[in-house]
């Protein structure tokens, strides 16, 4: 006699009511997920609407990708260049002027993103009776950047590259200032503060949103969280839209002059807090101390139509096809920069840098050179007028994505090889003011008969590459990436391919480790194409 079917296979029945329940189960799982998607977008649009902030809901769509990849923004239809797609009242943004906790911060002093920080974590605590509410509930209760990384996650994934030691200055800066500055509001300050929603851990929070969201208004508000002006991503080189401001006057200032157009770049903000940089290349990640305000969503501060000084305007500055997503930049940054601002990075990103700094050139030099001869030939480099880019006092130099290494390197490196006969000439020759004419036609006296006409950097480096500079070059590149490890660059290259951008620490900061190695292999390509003898390090006696 033939069983039924289900007496015969129940491990088979089992097994398909199992997947039946979990499908269900997943099915209602996406739903309530989605639901909770449509919830907070449906809460931010009437908070616009209630803020009287004007959108074009007919021809933008805002997709919600949930809560770790954030909001996109999408053409419904063509949109042309002038296109104006917002008008964002300035009392709709969240600055220290508008806050509630306005008067507590400004009697404490604060300013700057620090400010600006404690007004975030003060209308976060205020929950729904905050005026931002709204807006707050559609924002991430932190950015994935390396700022709220634990110190071991720093450690074991940003090892070596340019950030491990910026990352880990960041987070004892910040500390301190939060033990100095906001811990005293919390035991003593006057509106009797929630520990809970001002503790180190919640001002690290609202730190990387203020770092990677907020925009300079104007003179009286200075920098704020824009609502909806902040919801567009970063693309290098392919922003579709401009955030346009006009700087009005201080109201409680009676000074009433006309108001003057300015343009804020992102380079031109960071270079300016940052002596000796003039040199640099852009793309170099620098301390979130010294910026104060890294952020690099581009800003085209021109002034609104008249009797408009109130609004901020977004408009469309490159044309956007139906159903492209419509793009910010955030400047034009390595993913150095990227990561350590924002938490991503940019595959094959052509602003990828990589920094040598002075102190490892010097230590390359004493297995060559003695230490009072590098210190000479440095003080020689420094008298003719040039430098490094600094950052947090440390001197290096740029090494760019296709390898080529800063100029001023090659000229140090010119320097420390001149035969002593010619260096002995030069020092000199050089006025105590170590101001002289054209001093590459100088330096590049060694062994010709007469100068040679070098009008920029460009036309100097085929003198300057010689044998032993392009030697030099391995060696520097050689030593530094021995801070990445012992593994060589194919195996980074393959846990990268199998890595998931979900685990987005893991991530991005391999695709760093892998651009960053990259550059020093570029780098000795671009030395060794160069030299006549290609070898992996100069060899000299002692000098």
């Amino acid at each position: 006699m033939v069983e039924p079917y289900p007496t015969r296979y129940p491990c088979l029945v089992f097994f398909f009511l199992v997947q039946f329940t979990l499908n269900i189960v997943l099915q209602h799982s996406i739903t309530v997920t989605f639901a909770a998607m449509s919830r907070r977008l449906r809460a931010f649009k009437r908070w616009m609407n209630s803020q009287k902030l004007e959108w074009s809901s007919t021809t933008l769509e805002l997709v919600d990708n949930g809560i770790e990849e954030g909001i996109l923004v999408k053409a419904i239809c063509d949109l042309n260049e002038g296109d104006v797609i917002a008008k964002i009242p300035k009392n709709a943004c969240l600055t220290i002027k508008t806050s509630a906790a306005r008067e507590m911060i400004e009697d404490a002093g604060l300013a700057g993103s620090l400010g600006l920080s404690v007004a975030v974590m003060y209308e976060k605590s205020l929950g729904e009776e905050s005026l931002w509410s709204g807006y707050l509930q559609l924002l991430p209760d932190r950015e994935c950047v390396p700022l709220v990384w634990t110190l071991d996650e720093v450690d074991k994934f940003l090892a070596g590259t340019e950030l491990h030691k910026i990352v880990k200055d960041d987070k004892a800066l910040m500390y301190e200032d939060w033990k100095e500055c906001i811990f005293p509001l919390i035991e003593s300050g006057p509106m009797q503060l929630d520990p809970k929603y001002f503790g180190a851990e919640q001002y690290f929070a609202a730190k990387s949103l203020v770092f990677s969201r907020s925009f300079e208004i104007d003179d009286y508000h200075g920098y704020g969280m824009v609502p909806f002006a902040d919801l567009f991503n970063h693309k290098t080189g392919a922003e579709n839209v401009h955030f346009t401001s006009v700087s009005s006057p201080d109201p409680s200032s009676d000074d009433n002059s006309d108001v003057e157009d300015n343009e804020r770049q992102n380079n031109d903000h960071d270079e300016s807090s940052i002596e000796d940089v003039t040199t640099c290349r852009s793309g170099s990640p620098t301390a979130l101390d010294q910026t104060e305000f890294p952020n690099s969503n581009e800003m085209d501060l021109s002034s609104n139509s008249e009797g408009d000084s109130d609004s901020l305007e977004m408009i469309i500055v490159k044309e956007v096809k139906a159903g492209n997503e419509v793009f910010n930049t955030y400047g034009s940054m390595g993913n150095a920069a990227l990561l350590h601002r924002y938490g991503f990075t940019e595959p094959n990103n052509t602003f990828d840098i990589v920094n040598i700094e002075l102190n490892l050139v010097l230590d390359w030099s004493l297995s060559l050179f003695t230490s009072r001869y590098f210190r000479a030939r440095l003080s020689l480099w420094r008298r003719i007028g040039y430098s490094g880019c600094v950052s947090q006092d440390v001197e290096y130099f740029e090494i760019s994505s296709d390898g080529e290494p800063q100029f001023e390197l090659l000229i140090l490196l010119y320097i420390i090889f001149l035969p002593d006969e010619v260096y002995y000439k030069l020092n000199h020759t050089l006025p105590s003011n170590g101001s002289i004419n054209k001093p590459m036609e100088i330096l590049l006296l060694d062994k010709r008969q007469k100068r040679i006409p070098l009008e920029t950097p460009e036309m100097a480096k085929e003198y300057l590459l010689t044998d032993e500079i392009c030697g030099a070059l391995i060696s520097l590149a050689d030593s530094r990436e021995a801070s990445y490890g012992t593994n060589p660059l194919s195996d980074d290259i393959m846990s990268l391919s199998t890595c998931s951008m979900r685990d987005r620490k893991l991530y991005h900061s391999s695709v760093l480790r892998v651009r960053e190695r990259k550059i020093l292999q570029n780098l000795r390509t671009y030395a060794s194409s160069r030299s006549h003898q290609p070898k992996k390090g100069a060899i000299m006696k002692k000098r």
